[in-house]
């Protein structure tokens, strides 16, 4: 591993799909496809001392995925899934898990310090442990405009709030949301009557982001920059489920701006890989080498 690691932090689990276990959680959905695109990656959570936590050792191992997973003495995160007429995914997440309590270590402190992109989520952030721990992982990554930090807000159940919202917003370079999760932050902010694209610009704006991702499902997604935005149409294929398509886009999308693409591009790619990954059963299905070069 280089100086330039590509981070995913937080949530590492098991989702309990209708035909059976699949290895999941953002973090490593996401680590797991920038990885694909070449790029030196990392998960960083936490396991309990359980065979659950073993097999996803064993799991990351056989995909070559590198990893700082910890044990600790909580048990290792399920989430029941359950899919709807349109292949969309219903949660149901065990509380007070491994991935609740990712300690924070003199390896953790090292690697944030070779950290060139992270991204986290809402989720890992519900218990104060793992919430700590991110924070100081992102006092830790060097300080110049290079780093890309990125909030990928993901907001689960109720496990969110403003004040967790905020700290992370103003914390971000990045921020990707779903138009879903924008109604909601816009409640919560105190501007719901707005059009969506005016809520984005006014998050770019009021936290200096050098960028905003909006996903619309099947209605497009949109990238703000200052003063521009690209818009791409979501490609119609044949829907496996749209598990873990979400952390795919922000991979393929961040890998390529890591890779010196333009907005536009890097949007283009973004959306081809997550069509791919909508067409495939579980989160980490291996990519075709036509979107990964």
């Amino acid at each position: 591993m280089n100086n330039q690691l590509v981070v995913g932090m937080g949530e590492a689990l098991w989702d309990v799909l209708p035909e059976g276990k699949k290895i999941g959680g953002a973090p490593a959905n996401f680590a797991y496809h920038v990885k694909q695109f070449g790029l030196d990656s990392i998960v960083v959570s936490a396991i309990g001392d359980d065979a659950l936590g073993a097999e996803i050792i064993d799991n990351f191992n056989a995909k070559n995925l590198p990893h700082l997973i910890e044990t600790v003495p909580y048990p290792t995160g399920t989430v029941q899934v359950e899919l709807d007429s349109d292949g969309v995914p219903q949660y149901e997440i065990k509380e007070n898990v491994a991935w609740d309590n990712i300690p924070y270590t003199a390896r953790l402190e090292e690697i944030a310090t070779r950290t060139r992109a992270i991204c986290f989520g809402s989720l890992a952030q519900r218990n104060v442990v793992s919430r700590i721990t991110i924070n100081r992982f992102l006092d830790a990554m060097p300080k110049d405009n290079d780093s890309l930090v990125v909030f990928d807000i993901n907001l689960r159940q109720n496990f969110y709030n403003k004040e967790t919202l905020c700290n992370s917003m103003e914390r971000c370079n990045i921020l990707k949301i779903n138009d879903e999760e924008l109604v909601t932050v816009s409640r919560m902010f105190g501007y719901p009557g707005i059009d969506l694209q005016d809520k984005c610009w006014i998050l770019l704006g009021k936290y200096n982001l050098k960028m905003l991702i909006l996903t619309c499902g099947i209605n497009g997604s949109y990238v703000f920059t200052p003063g521009k935005v690209s818009f791409q149409p979501t490609p119609k294929v044949d829907v496996a489920d749209t598990v873990g398509a979400g952390d795919s886009f922000t991979a393929a999308f961040i890998a390529s701006i890591l890779r010196g693409k333009s907005v536009e591009e890097a949007h283009h790619n973004a959306v081809a890989t997550s069509a791919y990954v909508c067409t495939q059963n579980g989160a980490m299905p291996e990519l075709p080498s036509n979107l990964t070069l």
